[in-house]
């Protein structure tokens, strides 16, 4: 158990470093670059205890020069350590020189690494808005919109972060640790042991902190994720609180989860704060040692002035490079969360075609041939579904709430992917799985009961689906949705920004947006998906009317609740709990006495009572 336990985390330690190669390609030159100023800077950090060291023993002081082979070569090419204590300005020079090539050095660290986060940030965004809009339909339905947001900036913040604050350190950080070591070593081994104490203490206390904090992090970055889900909801649907009053209701909701979220930080801090301050007080003892016993050798003369102070000097050059090792695997373990939440993303598969899709003609007859389906494993939507849709033909489709009206709609144009057990669509003969899902979806224009705008202007919500079309061609689709009159209501026209979501629109209009959006598209398949609902009757009637002049030779799929609506209809079928329980023309279910005519006398019924009103 204890070996399965260790080859899965192995194995899952490995994905995330391939991930995260993966994720620095177009910014890792960038950090390499990072990297070799990082070691230029730590070979700066080095040498100058060295010269402080040899300058007051042997320059200064009297005692035989004891310095690394290149500090000897440069102090023979200044005439030796005699030519040296006349010209001490020299070594003055010289660590100025130092300083100032580690300032030129740092700021090329600094530039390079904050120019390679910035890259690798974009990037990141790039990739995952891209790869999203690729993801299935069926994958957006279970995953919350506020929890997506929340891993593509948050998560990627915490890795870009943990790159550039983190990773790009690790190499000074061992140049530090094993120069600062080979350096004490080779003055004292006493004294060295005593500083290189605290090193595997700390890597050890991190190794075990490291697994409790990424629990905890989890923990932090799902509760952030709900939080994000709340507040987005609340966001959009801010009409809908402020209709029913909702807002002491959602506030107690959205301070409830806040809350959850604030107690988990405060564990997870409570646990940062012992693993913080253990390795502070580490570091503290580590240079108190190494200053006691230090002053202890010297006194007894078996360390030098310049040994001592190069030896401190070292201990605080080694404190923190063994604290930021220590930070470095708890940030780790919260960079592993977030790589492991888009990971998620990245991982799940987009929408492929077969080999060799085909683009056929879509101007061709429909056809659901025994079509049984059920979302995920759930109950049956559909049962054994059979009908034909002749091309250049309005097709009606009524039914019941949950009758599976909008299934159909959801499979002809792919967003669910039908079992090839559960039955078949053909256009023109082809299975539509046979099919490239954009060609598809290019030529099939739709119209939901919900459309949905951007936070746009009104001319840009209609020219989505065709950007070049002219100014004639617009208002031509505007007058058929009876969108004309609404646009003309408004001081500033097309160019009427309608707010998130088409806010500032009645439900209606945003309803013949919709339509007029579709009707650009000049799609040879059409579906209005119960478009009409929010509609009075007046205008369904004289939208209906355009509608029957513009459609020409294309297919048009008519769902709707209204029977007025559906009149026009060559065919209509009723659906009712996934079957196909009536099917005809309308006089003809009129005559058969069933579900169509007990909804066409209520509705009458209802019309006649409205219009004596």
């Amino acid at each position: 158990m204890i070996e399965q336990k260790k080859n899965k985390e192995k194995g899952r330690a490995m994905r995330r470093a391939r991930l995260l190669w993966d994720l620095l390609c177009g910014s890792r030159r960038y950090f390499i670059i990072c990297i070799a100023a990082s070691f230029m800077v730590a070979s700066c950090d080095m040498l100058l205890p060295q010269i402080i060291r040899t300058t007051i023993d042997s320059v200064i002081g009297d005692k035989e020069t004891d310095a690394p082979g290149f500090l000897l070569r440069m102090i023979d090419l200044a005439g030796g350590v005699d030519a040296l204590a006349s010209k001490i300005w020299l070594i003055a020079l010289s660590i100025v020189v130092i300083a100032a090539l580690q300032a030129l050095f740092r700021y090329v660290t600094i530039t390079s690494n904050t120019r390679g986060g910035e890259v690798l940030l974009k990037g990141m965004r790039d990739r995952l808005f891209s790869h999203i809009q690729r993801l299935p339909y069926s994958w957006h339905m279970k995953n919350q919109t506020g929890d997506i947001i929340q891993r593509c900036t948050s998560d990627v913040d915490v890795i870009k972060n943990f790159v550039s604050d983190q990773l790009t350190s690790v190499f000074r950080i061992i140049i530090l640790i094993v120069f600062s070591l080979f350096c004490m070593y080779s003055m004292d081994l006493r004294l060295a042991t005593i500083a290189a104490l605290s090193v595997p203490v700390i890597v050890g206390y991190s190794a075990y902190f490291y697994s409790r904090m990424s629990k905890s992090f989890l923990v932090c970055d799902e509760h952030e994720g709900v939080l994000s889900t709340i507040a987005q909801e609340n966001l959009t649907g801010v009409r809908v609180v402020r209709a029913f009053g909702r807002e002491v209701f959602e506030k107690d909701r959205f301070e409830k989860q806040n809350n959850i979220y604030t107690d988990a930080w405060l564990k997870l801090c409570r646990l940062l704060t012992a693993y913080w301050s253990s390795g502070d007080l580490l570091s503290g003892l580590q240079v108190a040692l190494v200053f006691v016993f230090g002053t202890i050798f010297c006194i007894r003369g078996t360390l030098t002035e310049g040994e001592l102070i190069a030896f401190i000097s070292y201990s605080y050059i080694l404190m923190w490079p063994v604290r930021r090792l220590g930070r470095m695997i708890a940030e780790m373990s919260k960079a592993g969360v977030s790589i492991d939440r888009i990971a998620h993303i990245l991982d799940s598969p987009q929408e492929t075609d077969k080999p060799g899709a085909l683009c056929p003609d879509m101007r061709a007859d429909i056809e659901f041939s025994h079509v049984t389906f059920a979302y995920e494993e759930g109950k049956e939507v559909l049962s054994d579904v059979s009908f034909k849709i002749p091309k250049g033909t309005v097709f009606g489709i009524l039914g019941a709430t949950g009758s599976g009206k909008s299934t159909l709609v959801h499979l002809l144009c792919r967003l669910y992917d039908l079992p090839p057990e559960n039955g078949k669509i053909t256009i023109g003969g082809v299975d539509i799985a046979d099919i490239k899902a954009s060609w598809l979806r290019k030529n099939i224009g739709i119209v939901l009961q919900e459309p949905f705008l951007f936070s746009r202007t009104l001319g840009e919500n209609v020219k989505i689906a065709a950007s070049n079309c002219t100014d004639e061609q617009l208002e031509e689709a505007a007058a058929t949705a009876c969108l004309d009159t609404t646009v003309k209501s408004f001081t500033q026209g097309w160019d009427t920004l309608v707010g998130e979501r088409g806010v500032t629109l009645s439900g209606g209009q945003k309803q013949r947006v919709a339509i007029a959006r579709m009707l650009l598209k000049n799609s040879p398949v059409m579906i209005l998906d119960d478009s009409l609902s929010a509609v009075d009757t007046e205008t369904d009637e004289k939208i209906r009317n355009a509608l029957k002049k513009r459609f020409g030779d294309a297919t048009v799929i008519l769902i709707s609740h209204r029977i007025t609506t559906l009149m026009l209809a060559n065919q209509i079928i009723v659906l009712d709990k996934g079957r196909i329980v009536e099917s005809g023309t309308h006089e003809q279910l009129i005559e058969q006495n069933g579900i169509y005519k007990k909804i066409y006398d209520l509705q009458m019924k209802m019309e006649e009572a409205e219009i004596d009103a």
